[in-house]
């Protein structure tokens, strides 16, 4: 599925940065097109709501991996999905830039089911193989002051020890430091 939410990445960026989010649209609620309908622009407003104050947002990731694993990819990996907002990592403004977006479907402050965890690991695997990347850490960690995704249940260490170090991981991070 394609969105048309992207641009291009600055000439000669290295992307070295995987960035972990958490969305359910509506809030709460698994299983929906919602997301897919949000990331290509086509949710309706009226549908819910919450929608009334989010359908008119131009957003997309790299990736969205459902409840069951299955993985969606919105945006090449070569473009700049517009995923973190304003945002700030070791030093460095706009991590879209050199950055991929990862969308798990959930909530911060709820669990991930067990296939998201696979589906994520393995493609980060696929992801390190093609791309210089070095760190995967969540949306809290590069917008402390207006996101709390993918949040203090998603199991870091478990992300960690599945990439057997070869990828820093936020496991050690404080949610806040960057």
């Amino acid at each position: 599925m394609r969105s048309p939410n992207f641009g291009p990445r600055p000439e000669g960026m290295p992307i070295t940065l995987a960035i972990v989010h958490s969305i359910s649209l509506p809030p709460g609620e698994y299983g929906s097109d919602d997301v897919l309908r949000l990331f290509t622009n086509r949710l309706d407003a009226s549908a819910h709501p919450y929608f009334e104050q989010i359908a008119a947002q131009r957003v997309s990731a790299h990736f969205f991996i459902r409840r069951d694993g299955e993985a969606v990819q919105f945006v090449s990996c070569d473009q700049r999905a517009w995923h973190a907002g304003t945002s700030h990592w070791r030093g460095r403004d706009n991590c879209n830039d050199w950055s991929i977006g990862i969308e798990l479907e959930g909530l911060e402050g709820e669990r991930f089911e067990q296939a998201q965890y696979r589906a994520l690991i393995r493609l980060l695997h696929a992801l390190r193989a093609r791309y210089p990347l070095t760190e995967v850490i969540g949306h809290e960690h590069v917008a402390p002051s207006r996101k709390a995704d993918p949040g203090a249940r998603f199991e870091w260490p478990r992300l960690a020890r599945a990439l057997r170090n070869r990828l820093a991981t936020a496991h050690a991070l404080e949610p806040t430091t960057n």
